[in-house]
């Protein structure tokens, strides 16, 4: 997908819904999951960042709260949403470190490398139709 692509969905199979603008967040930097070729990492789920996710991601070499302006990264805080790759949110969650996701601003790619259901399990939000959670 590229940049603002309205086709974008999300793992709830509608529409990718904005993630985060403050800091601004994704791949290319436009506030959505939006993927494409070019992120090798797969910088997908939409997390709402906590103490123990930070911890973690540090612990196991993915230093999320030290800004790097180079790469136009602020630095995260816990509260902060911010498109993670698929893969170390995955990792944090088999740690049991795993950060809150937000499914209707996480790309369908995650899907790829996260089951729906472990998703699910970490949803902060609710989608339109409640019993898809069931």
């Amino acid at each position: 997908m590229s940049v603002g692509d309205a086709g974008a969905r999300n793992v709830l199979g509608g529409p990718l819904e904005e993630c985060g603008t403050d800091p601004l967040t994704g791949f290319h930097r436009d506030g959505c999951c939006n993927t494409g070729p070019h992120d090798l990492g797969s910088h997908t789920v939409c997390a709402v960042v906590t103490t123990e996710f930070l911890a973690h991601q540090q612990r196991v070499g993915n230093d999320l709260s030290t800004p790097r302006p180079e790469y136009r990264f602020p630095g995260l805080r816990p509260g902060d949403r911010w498109c993670v790759v698929a893969g170390r949110w995955l990792q944090a969650y088999l740690d049991g470190a795993a950060a809150p996701v937000v499914l209707a601003a996480t790309h369908e790619r995650a899907l790829e490398l996260i089951p729906l259901d472990v998703l699910r399990e970490k949803a902060i939000d609710v989608p339109v139709d409640p019993s898809s959670l069931l």
